[in-house]
């Protein structure tokens, strides 16, 4: 993997072929405080833009990606997705990694990344093995006004139902902030487009990670972000860029 540009010294010696090296180079900031989250979106698109292809962001991804994928989480608290990204990707639980078990262990951090799902509706399939079968139980973020039946279906699955919203659905900075609460504060969301957009949208969003890759999807796929627009477009300011076979990996954080 070859850095274009470069976000802080790695040693002459390094590789960013290594995981270490990548976990050192997308290391999450020092904590801004005791109860204060850092929040990372990590997303891969199309020359042209598309997130997904054939419904999925799947066919978009590479080796490559797909390591930096697995460091991103391996350096998380908690991994925050929307329902829909659930249902279509076939979410499974997070995996404890031995390469990154020193280094969760030193930060106190549990075996593998929580798994936080956001859902107004809760409709999940909570037989399924990310409910049924987490090395940490997998969190369901949803409003104080959730269905009743579904909130304590939830539950006796093993979910642990957080409410972060004072009506029906979840409001992204109060998800935030409970996620915080618990000490969940290095927190890594993986869409959908519609949730990243939301968090984009209320000002959350402190960084973005954007792998781009050398294909063009056409079609109607979503971009990265899907939903509500900000009056004034949110500068980043660009962080790193890497490059492997073509794909560059981008990384942002909030100016």
């Amino acid at each position: 993997m070859r850095r274009l540009f470069p976000v802080s010294p790695v040693g002459e010696a390094d590789s960013l072929d290594t995981l270490d090296a990548l976990a050192d180079a997308y290391a999450y900031p020092a904590p801004r405080g005791a109860a204060s989250a850092w929040l990372r979106g990590n997303m891969v698109a199309s020359l042209d833009g598309a997130a997904r292809h054939d419904g999925r962001s799947q066919p978009l991804s590479s080796a490559a990606d797909m390591r930096i994928f697995g460091v991103l989480r391996g350096l998380a608290d908690a991994v925050v997705v929307g329902a829909e990204t659930v249902r279509q990707e076939e979410y499974r639980p997070a995996k404890a990694r031995e390469a990154f078990a020193e280094r969760r262990a030193a930060l106190g951090q549990p075996v593998a990344p929580v798994i936080a799902v956001v859902s107004a509706s809760l409709d999940l399939d909570f037989s399924l093995p990310l409910f049924t079968e987490p090395l940490v139980p997998t969190l369901v973020l949803t409003g104080a006004q959730a269905d009743p039946d579904r909130v304590r279906a939830a539950r006796a699955r093993g979910a642990e139902v957080v409410v972060a919203g004072a009506g029906a659905g979840v409001e992204p900075a109060e998800a935030v902030r409970a996620l915080a609460a618990r000490g969940l504060t290095r927190l890594l969301t993986e869409g959908g487009p519609r949730l990243l957009a939301q968090f984009a949208a209320t000002g959350v969003l402190d960084e973005l990670c954007l792998s781009i890759a050398p294909l063009v999807a056409a079609g109607t796929a979503p971009r990265i972000m899907d939903g509500p627009g900000l009056d004034v477009p949110a500068r980043f300011a660009p962080a790193a860029i890497l490059e492997e076979d073509g794909f560059l990996f981008t990384r942002y954080v909030r100016a």
